[in-house]
C-alpha cells in the first residue's frame, strides 16, 4: 500500500489490484473514517477526500494503515435487477471468443451475480466485476464512434451498461431500457461501487 496526498484535501491509496481495493473499501465504508467525507475506488486506487476542518491528511493516513480490508466483494449491498434483450452486435464474436454458443453466453451472463467495483469513462458507468468464475473478453480491435445509452457490454473481466451515447470499445452482448444514470434521480448514478446486479433475459 502506498498512500499520496491528491491535492490538499485528499489522500490517493495505491494498491496491488481489484481484490485489494474491492476489501478496502469495503472496509472504509463499513467503519468510516472520521472526517472523510468521500471514498471513491477505481481499479487499483481508493481516493479519500477529507473535510480538513475535522480531520488531516496524517490522521486519515493512520486510520488508512489501521484499516482492515474486507475479504471477498463487501456486504450485501444495494440490489439491483436489469432487463436485457441479448441482440447486441458483438454476441457472437464473444461467443467465438469464449468458445460456446450465444445461447451459452446469454445463460452466464444471466446467471453471474455481479457487483460494482468502481465508476469511471463516463458519469454512471459502472465497472461490475462477477462473483465466482471469471470473465475474459477481449475489447473490439476498433472502436465504435457511437454506442447508444443502455447498450450492455463485456471487455476483459467487467461487464458494464453505457449510461448515454458515446464512443466505445467494449463488445456489446444487449441493451436495456433501464436509465443507469439520471439527473432527475437521487442518487443519479443506479449502478454505484457496491451495488449488486443481476441481468434479467428480456429477450
Amino acid at each position: 500500500m502506498r498512500v499520496l496526498p491528491s491535492g490538499s484535501a485528499a489522500l490517493l491509496v495505491e494498491l496491488d489490484g481489484l481484490e485489494e481495493v474491492l476489501g478496502l473499501y469495503a472496509a472504509l465504508t463499513e467503519e468510516p473514517v472520521d472526517g472523510v467525507v468521500d471514498v471513491v475506488p477505481a481499479a487499483r486506487t481508493v481516493l479519500l477526500v477529507l473535510d480538513p476542518a475535522l480531520t488531516s491528511p496524517a490522521a486519515v493516513e493512520q486510520a488508512v494503515r489501521r484499516a482492515r480490508p474486507r475479504p471477498g466483494r463487501g456486504g450485501p449491498g444495494e440490489r439491483v435487477e436489469l432487463p436485457v434483450v441479448y441482440d447486441g452486435a458483438d454476441l457472437a464474436d464473444v461467443a467465438a471468443a469464449l468458445g460456446v454458443e450465444p445461447a451459452e453466453v446469454v445463460r452466464r451472463h444471466t446467471a453471474t451475480a455481479w457487483t460494482v467495483a468502481f465508476c469511471g469513462f463516463a458519469p454512471g458507468f459502472g465497472y461490475l466485476t462477477p462473483d465466482g468464475e471469471p470473465w475474459d473478453v477481449p475489447r473490439r480491435r476498433t472502436p465504435r464512434t457511437r454506442v447508444p445509452a443502455g447498450a450492455v457490454g463485456l471487455a476483459g473481466p467487467f461487464s458494464g451498461v453505457y449510461p448515454r451515447e458515446s464512443p466505445g470499445g467494449w463488445q456489446l452482448v444487449g441493451r436495456t431500457d433501464v436509465a443507469v444514470f439520471d439527473l432527475s434521480r437521487d442518487p443519479a448514478a443506479l449502478l454505484r461501487p457496491g451495488v449488486r446486479v443481476r441481468f434479467v433475459d428480456a429477450s
